[in-house]
């Protein structure tokens, strides 16, 4: 047949089909490939991407199939899911002045300082992250990077987090007696079940993927105490099951062991922190199949900045003396114990960026490397509901990819020299 002969109608066919029929492929020759599950290195595997997910992962260095393909050598590096932090507060850093921010920072200026502190988080090799409470400038930081404006992390938001007036999260501790106000639900402060009800409904209006809630004090909140219950059962039980109707998992803040467990008997997804725990409080969350996420790196972090004179308001610094340095004993009591646990660090505590300290933290209370990672990929991408796209470097997944240098399984430490990230198949970082 003579090109002449071709009819109109197949050439127009063939030329409509092309773009399908030869869509650009990423092949990435993987020198150790880290299967999570298994918790065993790979060698010589490629990984093959198409879009925004992963088509294909092979045995052996795969050759390009046609030549609009690219190929990525990543030869001498261990590769791996891109990493899921479950607490980080993408909003702030901690400094010696955040406290006078609260009056001098504009929403733009918060949102100016998100964009860099994600911009660093992804660069760290964390795909994802799940922000536990912010001013609401975290809504609009998630929705800028899900319409490619700001490079960033994928975010999982709770917007504003809930709690009782003169609570953890109770935005005007501290404040002169004028300025305090009487914040309500639109402010995450609850009083009562129906309060509680109120402020989910008004938190899932604003656009959070999710709850966070205080049921006890915290460290940085300028309240004297760090660990007492501040939520009853039947307020924190309000919050749950109206979330659940919404179809919002709820992530609990908690130190003192009582608050916990009303949260957990209550149906909270998560127990974030969980400095106090105790037995009874570990054997409901297996009973329960709750969470924990530990934030060692926060404890460790809050320790030591306490150390130096005035970084933190004179309630604080007590707090953190006595609270942070306990947060890596509960987490290795947990681990043995048997409690599911998802990794996060509350980033903002600490310097965004440095996120993969927590893992050097993990191994050194008992949790082995191949475990600890696992807990930042597949056991965080089942926490967040999201195992059928993340956690995984499997056919399906999305392609949040990362490489790291050296074998982590034998210096943990290797987690904080990344080298290549991808995120839904775009690469951000190689060298």
């Amino acid at each position: 047949m003579t090109r002449k002969s071709i009819p109109a109608w197949a050439v127009a066919a063939l030329l409509l089909s092309t773009p399908a029929a030869f869509a650009q492929k990423t092949y990435l020759h993987c020198g150790q490939l880290l299967d999570v599950r298994s918790g065993k290195l790979l060698s010589q595997q490629t990984i093959v991407v198409e879009k925004d997910r992963i088509v294909a992962v092979q045995s052996g260095y795969t050759a390009a199939g046609g030549p609009q393909d690219k190929v990525i050598n990543l030869e001498n590096r261990t590769v791996m899911p891109g990493l899921i932090d479950c607490h980080v507060h993408v909003e702030g850093e901690t400094s010696k002045d955040n406290f006078v921010k609260e009056f001098t920072q504009n929403p733009a200026d918060v949102a100016y300082e998100a964009i860099a502190n994600v911009n660093k988080t992804l660069m760290a090799g964390f795909t994802t992250v799940r922000d536990l409470g912010g001013s609401g400038v975290n809504v609009s930081l998630r929705n800028a990077i899900n319409r490619g404006l700001v490079v960033g992390p994928r975010i999982i938001t709770a917007g504003k987090a809930i709690s009782g007036t003169g609570g953890h999260m109770d935005p005007t501790n501290g404040y002169r007696l004028d300025l305090m106000g009487v914040p309500g639900p639109a402010d995450g402060i609850i009083n009562g079940p129906d309060q509680g009800r109120q402020a989910v409904r008004e938190q899932y209006k604003r656009g959070a993927d999710l709850i966070k809630i205080a049921s006890t004090g915290g460290v940085l909140s300028v309240a004297k105490d760090g660990s007492a219950p501040q939520m009853t059962e039947e307020e924190i039980r309000a919050v749950v099951e109206t979330a659940r109707d919404l179809g919002l998992a709820v992530a609990c803040h908690a130190h003192g062991a009582e608050g916990m467990k009303r949260a957990v008997r209550a149906g909270v997804t998560s127990i974030e922190h969980g400095t106090l725990m105790d037995d009874e409080t570990m054997k409901l969350m297996k009973k329960y199949g709750t969470w924990y996420v530990p934030t060692i790196t926060a404890g460790k972090s809050v320790a030591d900045s306490a150390k130096i004179p005035g970084y933190y308001p004179a309630l604080v610094t007590p707090k953190a003396l006595a609270i942070g340095p306990k947060l890596q004993g509960t987490f290795g009591r947990a681990y043995k114990a048997g409690v599911k646990i998802a990794f996060g660090t509350d980033a903002a505590v600490f310097r965004h960026g440095v996120n993969a300290l927590e893992f050097g933290y993990m191994t050194e209370a008992g949790m082995p490397a191949a475990e600890a990672i696992r807990s930042a990929t597949l056991s965080a991408a089942e926490l967040l509901g999201r195992s059928s796209d993340l956690g995984t470097l499997e056919a399906g997944k999305l392609a949040d990819i990362i490489a790291v240098e050296g074998n982590p399984l034998q210096d943990i430490s290797a987690m904080m020299r990344p080298r290549f990230v991808m995120k839904a198949g775009v690469m951000y970082r190689q060298e």
